[in-house]
């Protein structure tokens, strides 16, 4: 069944070490346990990266164990200048001693080394994300305090295999989490403010092939007075049971079919349109920052272009009602790696 929504609390693994029940959820039902992943270490990956957008700045922080290596970065975006800078670490072979957390909802997740510390705690509904960088550029230093507010409200979980494979993804985007608390970078303090800023959470983890090409985007802001966000991607897997494209209106879900990102040839800085299969997610997209990076070890590559951008057109909730989004500043990407 496409979009198979899936409601009961069950382990995310059978015995066998394939997916229990392929699908999406508005909350993670699925319980994650890494010993019961039938892979190699070397394999499994898990990571936690949050987003937070504000007038005319973002930040984007990630703490992850991809088996064999880390990656820990902090990036700044200014979109009025426009310009974007990121501070990579990249560890070896980390394999679990990150103890990343087993579900979102509980559990700290921490790297620190002499260039770059960042915290990720969870407390009573509340996320907080602490970072601090001694150079982070030109010998400039980087700094936040950040909270975000998250009440009961739909997210977007699923649980996808490869065809023929015990590789899985196992996901949830939290959208629409209001942000508040401070940046401070060259000598300058940026300022989020819950009226209108939000935060993304991406809380993954999963055992993936070695090839892979996703899509990625999304967005949050206020339309009507109301809280609204959309995360939509293709790419990991085997879909037939579910996508993860979906509306947040409210702190209500309304799923999507299939979305299809229409990128330029050659230019990622031309503007995108965005189509869904059943006429619920119509967009223009005009980019402001294409955050590229291309690294190239033989066996480990990434090519990456993480475009930030504004987004108008029209997206339909379940009922109907039609939402009309106006310069929406939010994301999309579209990433190949082989690692």
């Amino acid at each position: 069944m496409r979009n198979h929504e899936v409601t009961k609390k069950q382990p995310l693994l059978r015995p066998d070490g394939y997916l229990s029940e392929p699908g999406w959820a508005r909350s993670q039902v699925w319980e994650y346990k890494r010993h019961d992943i039938q892979s190699l270490d070397l394999r499994i990956k898990e990571w936690d990266y949050y987003l937070v957008m504000g007038e005319g700045f973002g930040t984007a922080f990630t703490i992850s164990d991809n088996g064999y290596i880390g990656l820990q970065s902090v990036s700044f975006l200014d979109f009025s200048k426009p310009m974007e800078q990121t501070k990579t670490i990249l560890t070896p072979f980390p394999m679990g001693k990150l103890n990343m957390p087993e579900n979102s909802s509980s559990g700290d997740c921490e790297f620190s080394n002499n260039q770059l510390h960042i915290k990720f705690t969870v407390k009573d509904g509340k996320r907080r994300i602490q970072c601090k960088c001694k150079d982070f550029y030109n010998g400039k230093p980087f700094s936040c305090d950040i909270s975000l507010e998250q009440p009961r409200m739909d997210t977007m979980v699923i649980a996808t295999p490869w065809e023929g494979s015990k590789a899985f993804y196992y996901n949830q985007k939290i959208n629409c989490m209001r942000a508040s608390g401070v940046v401070k970078f060259d000598e300058k303090l940026y300022y989020y403010r819950r009226e209108h800023d939000f935060g993304t959470l991406d809380w993954g983890r999963g055992v993936w092939t070695y090839d892979n090409t996703w899509y990625w985007g999304s967005g949050n802001g206020i339309v009507n007075g109301k809280p609204f966000g959309f995360n939509i991607g293709y790419g990991f897997g085997d879909t037939q049971a579910a996508s993860e494209n979906i509306l947040f209106y409210d702190g209500v879900g309304h799923k999507l079919a299939d979305v299809t990102f229409y990128i330029p040839a050659g230019d990622y800085m031309k503007p995108w349109t965005f189509t869904s299969s059943d006429g619920r997610f119509e967009m223009e997209f005009h980019p402001v920052i294409d955050r590229a990076a291309k690294t190239d070890a033989k066996l480990i590559m990434t090519d990456q272009h993480q475009v930030f951008g504004r987004m108008s057109g029209r997206a339909v909730l379940d009922d109907g009602t039609i939402l009309d989004i106006q310069d929406l500043m939010c994301f999309a990407e579209e990433v190949h790696n082989k690692y």
